[in-house]
């Protein structure tokens, strides 16, 4: 199971996005709402989440969690008791950790970036303390994996099913997406 964690203030596309994509793949995830059920983004759009924060296992079944950007999202991320347990019994386990936009910015005040390859959204580089930052827009190196932002959402959505079902499963869901490019 996945974690995708939501607080007031998230990016919707890089939280929703990811969860889509990842549920195509037939990876459970479950979207887990920081203080209440219904979590509003960044752009004032309600989502009703899957669980609110209080009802998590910490468990075996856990593979890991994800955090999307956006503001104050991150801020209230990062304050948050349960989220930073989740992120300490990913590191624990060496389970998945995905951070995407300013999020990977979390993982750089708790050290957990030191020597790591990442990336973030234009401006946050400073946040990811240790880091060997990366000109890519999305870095994986180890359990942890970052992303730029909105735009690579979806990409990143396909890596993380990529990396948790196979190549094979992430490029059909790939392929049946019609991402546009040129």
């Amino acid at each position: 199971m996945i974690y995708i964690f939501l607080a007031d203030g998230f990016e919707e596309v890089e939280a929703l996005a990811p969860a889509d994509v990842l549920r195509r793949a037939g990876i459970n995830v479950q979207t887990v709402g920081v203080g209440g059920k219904i979590i509003t983004g960044s752009h004032n759009i309600p989502v009703v989440c899957d669980l609110t924060d209080s009802e998590i296992s910490l468990d075996g079944t856990l593979e890991g969690i994800f955090l999307p950007g956006g503001m104050p999202g991150t801020l209230n991320l990062e304050k948050s008791k349960k989220v930073n347990e989740a992120i300490g019994f990913c590191v624990q386990n060496k389970l998945l950790i995905a951070a995407i936009c300013a999020a990977p910015s979390i993982l750089g005040h708790k050290g957990l970036l030191t020597g790591k390859n990442a990336v973030c959204f234009p401006g946050f580089e400073q946040e990811l303390e240790g880091a060997v930052l990366s000109d890519g827009f999305i870095c994986e190196d180890g359990n942890i994996m970052t992303a730029k932002g909105m735009g690579s959402a979806v990409e990143f959505g396909l890596r993380i099913a990529e990396r948790l079902k196979s190549a094979d499963s992430a490029d059909e869901i790939r392929s049946s997406l019609q991402i546009y490019h040129e």
